[in-house]
């Protein structure tokens, strides 16, 4: 753009939300600097190597309706490392034995997933019935509506019948992971939106899409190249330590101005940094808390299933992914299983997660019963997603401060979005148009 400013814009936080206000920026000829504290970029989505393999540090997921993180990953050139489901259908497994499918029919929204409760497998007929009445009455709710903030999805649940297997078999089986919560510490609003928006929604919204690459490679190596080569500038291993006047901010003990900053990191990091002029509210932002997410990797001698991805009820094992490929395993078979809510196993000892785990999937799994486990371990989040209870709504900031050229970003902020992959991205936006308007007013005043 015309008359940029001297200074770049100063994007503090290299995960998802830095790195899309900083392509965005970028896009729009603003020069940028993105300082990650770590030595990577892709914040909570990274990678790491184990035994020769390549291991994400969890499973991430999105939906078709996810656009703006699909929008994302088309601008840094990562929309080839996914895989996107032409048609939503999930396998559902129990440790029994029993097994049942949710496949989308071809009908329009909201109608196209009523067949596959219909004939769920899981459920008997009247739990199938009252399923379908719960979600039309979901259907009917407004996720925008305050209200629903202040109440438990659990509450509500049992309000409209949704009790025993459809409870566990339809609605935990996507909020639990969808918002990392259980359903009676789970806010109604993210639920309705998580239901609305996917599930509800138009027909092809909850087609799931899943990393074919690592996620180092997806979110980090490819953002870093993406702004370099908008002539952005990455600096990894720099920790800001404080934002100042100006704006500015503190970079290894270094005053350094910027046009703007955005404070791009965990909520409890970002009310350490905003200054109290800037954010009155800060003090308000810890009380968002925090949600831990365990991953189980099992790696097995030999195949143990063809399924791409299932999800499990009636079993600690939530859902289960096939990272054969992406790790770059040549023999066996690799399973990640991804359990949210942990706050039962965040603390306990690999040996006894193990201990419940490998016999768990060898119920879920008829083919890992005679399969040998050759490796097996944990890897844990504690501060996966921020506490998505009732309540949490309020505490979520916009992306404006009381400082002109000081924003916010972060899956945590107001995006009308849960914690998510794609909340993460909107709130990157969001915070890259106002330091747009913002760059643009400073412009035409230098200018007059």
């Amino acid at each position: 753009m015309s008359g940029a400013p001297v200074a770049p814009v100063a994007v503090v936080g290299g995960g998802l939300a830095g790195i899309t206000a900083a392509v965005a920026l970028a896009d729009a000829g603003i020069p940028v600097t993105v300082y990650e504290a770590r030595p990577r970029l892709g914040g909570a989505t990274h990678s790491f190597t184990r035994g020769g393999l390549t291991v994400d540090n969890g499973q991430h997921v999105f939906l078709r309706c996810c656009t703006a993180y699909r929008g994302l990953l088309d601008r840094i050139g990562g929309a080839r490392g996914v895989r996107l489901q032409d048609r939503f259908d999930v396998r559902v497994l129990t440790p029994q034995g029993r097994s049942g499918r949710l496949r989308r029919a071809a009908l329009p929204g909201p109608f196209h997933l009523l067949p596959a409760l219909a004939t769920y497998s899981l459920l008997r007929p009247a739990d199938r019935l009252r399923a379908l009445r719960g979600s039309v009455a979901m259907a009917r709710l407004d996720p925008a509506d305050p209200a629903l903030d202040l109440v438990d999805l659990g509450t509500w649940l049992d309000r409209h019948g949704q009790r025993g297997p459809a409870r566990h078999a339809v609605w935990e089986l996507f909020t639990v992971a969808a918002l990392n919560a259980a359903a009676g510490d789970a806010a109604l609003g993210a639920a309705v939106k998580v239901f609305r928006t996917a599930l509800l929604g138009r027909a092809g919204a909850a087609d799931i899409g899943v990393p074919s690459v690592p996620l180092g490679r997806l979110h980090g190596t490819a953002a870093a190249r993406a702004i370099e080569r908008r002539g952005g500038v990455v600096r990894m291993a720099a920790k800001v330590g404080a934002v100042l006047p100006g704006p500015a901010v503190v970079v290894g003990g270094r005053r350094v101005e910027a046009s703007a900053v955005v404070l791009a990191v965990p909520h409890e990091q970002a009310a350490r940094l905003a200054p109290p002029g800037a954010a009155p509210d800060r003090d308000r932002w810890p009380g968002l808390r925090a949600g831990p997410i365990v991953n189980v990797h099992a790696v097995y001698d030999r195949r143990v299933t063809g399924l791409p991805f299932a999800a499990v009820v009636g079993s600690p094992v939530q859902w289960i992914f096939d990272k054969t490929g992406v790790a770059g395993l040549d023999q066996g078979q690799y399973l990640a299983v991804s359990v949210s809510a942990a706050g039962r196993w965040i603390d306990l000892p690999t040996a006894e997660i193990r201990a419940c785990f490998e016999p768990e999937l060898r119920r879920v799994l008829p083919g890992a019963r005679d399969a040998r486990l050759a490796d097996f371990f944990v890897t844990r989040e504690r501060r996966a997603t921020f506490h998505q209870g009732p309540g949490s709504g309020s505490l979520r900031p916009g992306a404006a401060t009381r400082w002109p050229g000081l924003y916010l970003a972060g899956a945590w902020t107001d995006t009308g979005w849960p914690d998510t992959m794609e909340g993460a991205v909107r709130s990157g936006l969001n915070a890259a148009r106002l330091v747009r308007r913002h760059v643009r007013a400073a412009q035409a005043r230098a200018a007059s």
